[in-house]
């Protein structure tokens, strides 16, 4: 998504257009990858070294805020971000290994209607209306296992 529909949608928020936020978001958008923090940090600090580990902190904080970031803990105090970018993604889970912190997007329809039916079931029994649900899977990846 091109840079002056994120700068429109910050605006909008009555958020700031900063030149940081701007190389957050384009790393963001440019990679597949989760990526902590400090990943983060040290992919633009070659080419932005003004930025900061605060700022990125701080950045990531406010797109999660604006619905616009995943934050997806590791279980270890860290946590690894993915951007949402498209609404119409299909919703997605995370298998996260707890020996290499390799994370896998999981999907499966199977596992769409037990949610389907258990968030029913919810509503019908209690009168909660969910908006939103994660899970997070956490074990030992294949490739880890294999090293064992």
């Amino acid at each position: 998504m091109p840079s002056h529909n994120w700068r429109n949608r910050f605006r909008g928020r009555g958020s700031r257009w900063t030149a940081p936020r701007e190389a957050i978001l384009n790393l963001l958008i440019s990679t597949s990858k989760h990526m902590s923090a400090k990943e983060i940090y040290r992919s633009l600090l070659r080419i932005y070294p003004a930025i900061g580990l605060t700022t990125v902190y701080r950045t990531l904080d406010v797109l999660e805020q604006m619905g616009y970031l995943n934050k997806i803990p590791l279980g270890t105090g860290e946590n690894k971000y993915e951007l949402i970018t498209d609404s119409s993604e299909t919703h997605h889970h995370h298998l996260i290994c707890t020996q290499c912190g390799r994370i896998i997007d999981y999907t499966d329809f199977e596992e769409s209607e037990l949610i389907k039916k258990a968030e029913q079931t919810l509503k019908t029994k209690h009168g909660f209306k969910i908006t939103d649900y994660n899970f997070e899977f956490y074990g030992i990846c294949k490739h880890c296992q294999e090293r064992r």
